[in-house]
């Protein structure tokens, strides 16, 4: 009988101690590869099921799609175009979908509701969010002027009561004409988006005594399978999750290569209350995608110094193990137990071919180990032997 590799099996690891070689085996370039897996079907796409209140629950894909892109963020793209986008993702078996009134003002609902529209309603997951009332304004008054393009006359009223959270979610059926959302996150209850403290925790409390309540309503009535927050901040979404009693968190940003300091006290709490974690922005709003280029952007601004060498360490590390950077980052956060899915965006269909292509490559524990042996990750953070294909 051969030898079996020496295992480490515990919450952190599962990674054998035999490296292969072939990690480590030369190329004169470093990152070509057959990339057959561009033409596999949507039967590939691995998936993960969650059913923390015993109604049947929902399954998602690993990868899904976040549609902030198709609200015409940072650039404006036709509807034909986003329309190619969204049929991208679904040919390469995507199926579940993260949208939310603010993207585009109400733009980007529109465009992904007219898809699934056609789909059979069981055949895919799909979350908005409340928080906001879009009001008709003049074109100078509009929200996000220089960030989203070419979208309605619409400027954002925060609104977290009950009545706005009921408000929001018909404006929500309305645009996208779709008749039930599986998810309703509560959005943007962070100080990243309300200046400070204490404007965050109004918010919080205008929440907390109203929109709260129909959330839960709307939970017990059947209206929506969970309810959660879609936030930027961990330590919110572990104060919700404190307060109340939530399904599922999207934390945009706060859970990757760069940031696991969510791992101190809120994702050990999801894990013990089986609460989800939808993991947005895994490349941090840039710099893990692009690397450490010159205005290479990190959580919406450009990347301070430290970040930028920060990057380059990583960077080398992924290089030396034959691993894309934007590889390595988008397959990280799928590697925690509490975490069901990871939604990078996608304005065009070479961007959603990438993604896919990134969650399909397999990534060596190696480079994990690596990583925590230069403290380049926390070494608490949990590998599988299984990241990617």
């Amino acid at each position: 009988m051969m030898p079996t590799p020496a295992l480490v099996r515990d919450r952190h690891h599962f990674c054998p101690r035999e490296a292969t070689n072939q990690s480590r085996s030369g190329t004169a370039h470093l990152f070509e590869r057959e990339r057959q897996d561009e033409h596999r079907s949507a039967d590939d796409m691995k998936t993960r099921h969650w059913d923390r209140r015993g109604n049947g629950g929902l399954t998602f894909t690993e990868l899904g799609f976040g549609t902030a892109p198709l609200g015409n963020l940072y650039r404006a793209i036709s509807d034909e175009e986003a329309a190619a986008v969204v049929d991208a993702a679904w040919q390469y078996g995507i199926r579940y979908f993260d949208t939310a009134p603010l993207y585009g003002l109400g733009l980007a609902e529109r465009r992904v509701g007219r898809f699934l529209a056609r789909k059979k309603r069981e055949d895919f997951v799909v979350s908005t969010k409340v928080g906001r009332i879009m009001k008709v304004c003049r074109p100078d008054e509009r929200t996000g002027i220089g960030k989203f393009f070419d979208t309605p006359n619409r400027r954002e009223v925060f609104d977290y009561s009950y009545d706005g959270v009921m408000r929001s979610l018909e404006a929500s059926f309305e645009r996208t004409g779709l008749d039930s959302f599986d998810i309703l996150f509560v959005h943007d209850l962070d100080v990243f988006n309300h200046g400070t403290p204490e404007a965050c925790d109004h918010y919080v409390e205008q929440f907390m005594t109203g929109g709260y309540h129909a959330m839960i309503s709307l939970r017990d009535q059947g209206v929506v399978k969970a309810i959660g927050g879609g936030i930027n901040e961990w330590e919110m979404c572990q104060t919700l999750a404190e307060r109340g009693d939530f399904d599922l968190f999207l934390l945009a940003g706060r859970y990757t290569l760069l940031e696991q300091d969510a791992l101190e006290s809120f994702l050990p709490m999801c894990e013990a209350r089986d609460i989800g974690i939808v993991l947005g922005a895994p490349y941090n709003s840039g710099i893990l995608a692009t690397g450490p280029i010159p205005g290479a952007q990190y959580n919406y601004s450009d990347a301070p110094s430290e970040i930028l060498d920060r990057v380059r360490r990583i960077e080398q590390v992924c290089r030396e193990h034959h691993v894309a950077l934007a590889d390595a980052a988008l397959n990280f956060p799928l590697n925690h137990p509490a975490v069901v899915s990871v939604i990078p965006g996608g304005q065009s269909v070479d961007q959603v071919t990438s993604n896919h292509r990134a969650r399909n490559t397999p990534i060596p524990c190696e480079l994990w180990e690596e990583l925590k042996a230069l403290g380049l990750m926390r070494v608490d953070a949990p590998v599988r032997e299984d990241s990617g294909r």
